[in-house]
């Protein structure tokens, strides 16, 4: 049953013919009293929470109740519903425990999409604390590792995980949630460094949901310049700008009904931020040059390699994108944290190359999988990649031995090797030179605020070199 409260009878039998037609079972309530009665007498899934039942048009009256609901029943999800939303009001009502928050007057796609989401999200929910429940409370490390083995089985014959290599604990974890959630239109946010497969996850995700047969598409917002985010994301009309000479359509609405994956977003500029916030709010856009606004039905996944809460701490990123954008947090591990993947990815590597070279007696010695195993790897699977395809590159032997990987790796420099210790090199295999370069001409932007003259000088580049270069990466900058 959904519980909708709401002191306007008018939205009370909007929302409640919505829900019936859609095939929930409703309650209303008028005032908050009402609402913690209907709490303790029935079974409630979902509560729909108007945030002002006075003339104080805070949201104070939502937020009260909101919070006397978490004590009442700290499972049931609330989205809260309101005509006088505010940026800091959304924050508040998610840190306390809200589902989502919509503004009135509402989309009903969208606000169906977001009940649904709630709800799928709970059931899931409830089926890890029944597991929980049903588990026993000690095995030994053989039991663990019989389980772990059955559960990778399990998981791979329910969902499609063919692309992700791995059977640590971490990673069993990650590929559960990942099952469970799927199937939901919730928002997810992938963190982990670099390196470590987070592209691999999103891709998962989209697979195994039921957007699956619908577009994927990928976004790398680290490489889309301020001045181009708006046509790249929304899409522009013919002449809606200088050199705008035929209609394009924007990365949103080319993911349309399916999955958009917004790769480091924690590159993202503030006005940009602002700009993507609306579209994840009210699924809505309009294209460059047009004042037309467009509806839209999309999942949205966010990847970044950063630290978003001390961005926001130092108000480079806005919280309530934070909040619209991590409904569910995938905290990926990096390769030394699952040491026991290793012989396993380079299994799946070697596998995958030797017919790309034609070679197909290649083999990786027991001895030379565990002297990897103990390999640093800041690079993470990308790195390991690369230093396996260079080695059979490099090697003529069919059997690679230890020597054979030494021979193409440098070890993680320490401090009193370098000339300097502030900004040592990057693992060879860690990153391309052209990722090297991107990277050292943002750094330089960044230390001299965006000076292109200086920036031009400090890496030994003329200006119309640097100005190339910044048009080829998508590197915003001002005119001088």
């Amino acid at each position: 049953m959904i519980l909708i409260v709401d002191d306007d009878i008018a939205v009370r039998t909007s929302l409640s013919l919505l829900m019936r037609k859609e095939k929930f079972d409703v309650a209303t309530a008028q005032t908050p009293e009402e609402a913690l009665i209907h709490l303790t007498e029935n079974v409630i899934e979902l509560v729909l929470l108007d945030m002002n039942f006075s003339n104080d048009t805070s949201g104070n009256d939502g937020l009260n109740l909101l919070a006397q609901i978490r004590q009442q029943d700290a499972h049931v999800p609330v989205i809260l519903i309101t005509g006088w939303a505010t940026i800091d009001l959304a924050v508040k009502g998610m840190k306390i425990g809200a589902a989502d928050f919509i503004s009135k007057p509402w989309q009903n796609t969208h606000l169906m999409q977001s009940v649904r989401t709630a709800l799928a999200l709970r059931e899931a929910k409830g089926k890890d604390l029944a597991a929980n429940d049903q588990a026993p409370k000690e095995v030994n490390s053989g039991q663990r590792a019989a389980n772990q083995s059955v559960s990778r089985r399990q998981l791979d014959r329910q969902y499609d995980f063919g692309q992700i290599i791995g059977q640590s604990e971490s990673m069993l974890q990650i590929l559960g949630t990942i099952g469970r959630i799927a199937t939901t239109d919730a928002s997810v946010l992938i963190m982990g460094e670099s390196g470590t497969g987070k592209e691999l996850i999103a891709e998962a995700i989209h697979q195994n949901s039921q957007r699956a047969k619908r577009p994927f598409v990928k976004v790398n917002l680290g490489g889309i310049s301020t001045s181009l985010f708006e046509s790249e994301m929304f899409g522009h009309i013919r002449g809606a700008f200088t050199d705008a000479r035929y209609d394009r359509t924007g990365r949103f609405e080319l993911a349309n009904r399916g999955t958009i994956f917004l790769d480091e977003i924690g590159e993202l500029d503030l006005s940009s931020q602002v700009k993507l916030l609306r579209v994840l709010q009210d699924r809505t856009f309009e294209i460059l040059g047009s004042s037309k606004t467009k509806t839209l039905d999309v999942r949205v996944v966010c990847a970044t390699n950063r630290n978003l809460e001390e961005m926001v701490a130092k108000g480079t990123f806005r919280e309530d994108l934070l909040y619209r954008i991590n409904l569910i947090t995938i905290q990926l591990p990096s390769l030394r944290q699952r040491p026991d993947d290793i012989p396993l990815l380079v299994d799946f590597f070697v596998n995958n190359l030797r017919s790309i070279y034609s070679r197909p007696h290649l083999e990786v010695s027991r001895e030379a999988l565990k002297w990897l195993k103990q390999l640093n790897l800041p690079g993470n699977i990308r790195q390991l990649k690369n230093l396996v395809e260079r080695t059979i590159l490099v090697s003529n032997n069919d059997i690679l031995e230890v020597a054979d990987f030494e021979q193409n790796y440098q070890p993680q420099s320490r401090p009193s090797d370098l000339i300097s210790t502030k900004s040592p090199l990057p693992d060879v295999g860690s990153m391309t030179l052209e990722e090297m370069e991107i990277q050292m001409i943002r750094r330089a932007m960044e230390f001299h605020r965006g000076k292109v003259a200086r920036v031009a000088k400090a890496l030994g580049l003329t200006r119309s070199a640097l100005y190339r270069r910044l048009e080829k990466y998508s590197i915003p900058f001002d005119e001088e």
